[in-house]
């Protein structure tokens, strides 16, 4: 039963192609929308069995948070957790009453006994590489926690993987999960500038962060190696940089940035001495610029996305809401506009994972898509880059 939720027609992923300025609204829109007509009725959806999913990993605490949901989500039912430290297992068998069958020290052990339909990852960025590659061998796909990766390398690496590339291996899909995926504002803004209604983009700024990960009572299974650049790539310029690096790619239709340049700094050395805890980067495309702001330095949690067009504006508040004002208007309306829901198949990242599964949705240039994360990649590693030599980073292709 399981394996047949594996997607035999996928094929190796396409080179990023730069198509026609009349098509590439169009391209946008699809990354938005997705294939929903295959979905079919409400009945017929709630009829197709739930994927089996094992969990690597749980040092990454956004573990916690798929915990609490699973119980309300019938996309998906936990058949293995693999954690080699036995005392955190413990720990997270207790919280949850989860049963102790369910666990186990040895992802390879794992994989050929229970046969997950996919792996959700909560390793450290630095170990998504490895866990990808075990999995594949098994023709399993993988959800890893954003980022990709820590570095370039990795997630061409990753990419390669993904297409079974130099082996006899068949494809497997390799996605990456964002909160503000899941935002029905992020998608109607996308929406809108997808359609035509804010013009030719000009200008995008993200502010993304919060007062910092020991402020905010970050376990101590996370906090150690999200605040160390070998496992977790950077500081907030990794952490938080990659929220606003997704979209925007999203909104360029996966076209890379011609450069980047970047500013990061310690502003609490005596709590992160070894990474940088504020960022500022700057993407410059042909006929638009991104700012990012990563930071865990803001006074509370924010994710907010700023798109400015010669047409007109939309800006996000919260998860669904946005703001906006067209060319010709002379104000902004009292109230946001409230943002129309997330199609079932695009509500939360287990949804969205059993869709692609099943075929029902093609991870086409989206949010959670490897191609548009292998551009984000490139962004990150050029932003460190730039803040690291003070100098701006022109980019150059990726190979195909």
């Amino acid at each position: 039963m399981s394996r047949t939720l594996y997607n035999k027609s996928l094929q190796p992923a396409e080179s990023i192609s730069i198509m026609s300025k009349t098509f590439l609204p169009l391209r946008l829109l699809s990354a938005v929308v997705g294939t929903f007509f295959l979905l079919g009725s409400a009945g017929r959806g709630a009829a197709e069995p739930p994927m089996r999913v094992a969990i690597v990993g749980l040092v990454h605490g956004h573990v916690k948070g798929f915990l609490s949901a699973l119980p309300g989500n019938q996309a998906a039912t936990l058949v293995a957790i693999v954690e080699p430290q036995e005392a955190l297992a413990k720990d997270y068998a207790a919280k949850y009453h989860l049963d102790a069958k369910l666990f186990y020290t040895d992802l390879e052990k794992m994989l050929a006994e229970q046969h997950p339909d996919a792996v959700l990852v909560y390793t450290t960025i630095a170990d998504h590489r490895r866990v990808i590659e075990t999995a594949a061998r098994h023709g399993v796909s993988s959800m890893v926690e954003k980022p990709l990766a820590t570095t370039l390398d990795d997630a061409l690496a990753i990419r390669a993987i993904a297409r079974g590339a130099g082996t006899s291996q068949p494809p497997v899909h390799v996605l990456v999960n964002y909160e503000t995926t899941w935002y029905a504002s992020n998608n109607e803004v996308i929406a809108q500038a997808a359609a035509g209604k804010l013009g030719d983009l000009r200008k995008v700024v993200v502010h993304d962060g919060h007062e910092g990960p020991k402020e905010i009572g970050v376990g101590p299974e996370w906090l150690p190696w999200l605040t160390d650049p070998a496992q977790n790539g950077a500081g907030a310029l990794f952490d938080f940089g990659c929220y606003g690096a997704d979209l925007m790619t999203v909104l360029m239709q996966g076209q890379p940035p011609v450069s980047v340049t970047a500013v990061t700094q310690t502003d609490k050395p005596e709590i992160y001495p070894r990474v940088d805890d504020d960022a500022t980067v700057i993407l410059r495309y042909p006929k638009a610029q991104a700012v990012l702001m990563p930071s865990w330095n803001w006074s509370f949690a924010r994710k907010d996305l700023e798109v400015y067009g010669n047409a007109g504006y939309a800006i996000t508040e919260g998860a669904d809401r946005v703001r906006v004002r067209y060319r010709g208007v002379k104000a902004e309306s009292e109230t946001p506009l409230t943002a129309p829901p997330l199609p079932a198949a695009r509500r939360d990242s287990l949804s969205y994972l059993a869709a692609v599964l099943r075929g029902q949705v093609q991870p086409d240039g989206d949010l959670s898509s490897l191609e548009t994360n292998v551009v984000v990649m490139q962004i990150l590693d050029a932003a460190l880059r730039s803040a690291q030599s003070g100098k701006t980073i022109i980019l150059t292709p990726l190979p195909q």
